[in-house]
């Protein structure tokens, strides 16, 4: 149904709800001490309704006011939109996570996926069974635009500055290791900078870059690297190390887990590189959105 704006011009909400006193009442003083009104402006409400709805609606019977035929039906009518008016209003639904059953998007880099889902889908199918997680990829450069758009309800990012709207919570802070193959490389932890500069790189560009914020910390050594390869996935990266002779840098969380699983081995970055905010991102508009708010506390928690 589409509403017609022009039906609503001369209704007044406060008219609507002085008649449902009038009506339980049935006494223009009751119905002004209910309503925190003088009488005299009751009576005056009561004629706005009279000439509004062109009937008398309450005549008087003794000492009480009886409603019309038409206040009878509109009192059937109005009562239950009332009510519902209300509960919208002023009654926010009650958020179960046991019950909810409800499907969020998240996005995230592969590497953050491979990072935390692992810990969050078994802990969450366990706290809030009904919640499904869709993750899209995204990347730091996009996440705002892509939060703004609605085609994400939160980010887990390193994206630090944004748009005056988005909301931001660090969640951790995670330095960067270089990796290796042992069958590919033989070289001793911690690398020194030359060791670091003297083999190959892979590289991960989310913008098809050949450069990165490591060869301008190089560079103020005296130092270039040679990159050999650059991929928009870090999942590309140990496959890759296990047959090349190259050294590749990423993010700790991840490191940790391919030292485990891949074999590889690993150092301290030899840069003088500040630790990245890895942080959760969503629009000011979710902030009151309780699932929304639920799984950021809950994944706040976990990553505690």
């Amino acid at each position: 149904m589409t509403i017609k704006e022009n039906d609503f011009r001369k209704i007044d909400l406060n008219l609507l709800i002085a008649f449902a006193v009038l009506f339980r009442e049935q006494s223009v003083s009751a119905a002004a001490d209910k309503l925190h009104l003088g009488q005299p402006a009751v009576s005056g409400v009561l004629s706005r309704l009279r000439t509004l709805f062109d009937d008398p609606l309450f005549i008087r019977s003794g000492h009480r006011m009886q409603p019309t035929a038409r206040a009878e039906e509109l009192h059937s009518e109005l009562l239950p939109l009332l009510e519902q008016l209300q509960s919208a209003l002023f009654q926010q639904a009650a958020f179960d996570v046991k019950t909810v059953n409800i499907t969020l998007t998240l996005g995230m880099a592969d590497w953050v996926e491979m990072w935390l889902m692992p810990r969050l889908i078994p802990a969450l199918q366990q706290a809030a069974p009904g919640m499904r997680l869709n993750v899209v990829a995204s990347d730091p450069f996009s996440d705002a635009t892509r939060l703004e758009g609605g085609e994400m309800d939160m980010a887990i990012s390193v994206a630090t500055a944004g748009p005056r709207w988005l909301e931001r919570e660090v969640l951790t802070t995670m330095s960067f290791v270089t990796l290796w193959h042992p069958q590919q490389l033989t070289l001793s932890a911690p690398l020194d900078v030359d060791t670091f500069a003297a083999h190959p790189h892979l590289m991960v560009s989310y913008r098809e870059a050949t450069s990165s914020h490591f060869d301008t910390l190089l560079a103020k050594t005296g130092h270039q690297r040679r990159v050999h390869y650059t991929t928009p996935h870090f999942a590309a990266l140990p496959g890759l190390l296990e047959t090349m002779p190259a050294l590749a840098t990423v993010p700790a969380g991840l490191a940790t887990e391919w030292q485990r699983t891949r074999s590889l081995l690993a150092s301290p970055l030899p840069l003088d590189a500040e630790p990245v905010e890895v942080a959760l991102l969503w629009h000011q508009r979710h902030s009151s959105d309780p699932a929304v708010m639920w799984l950021k506390a809950f994944i706040r928690h976990l990553i505690g």
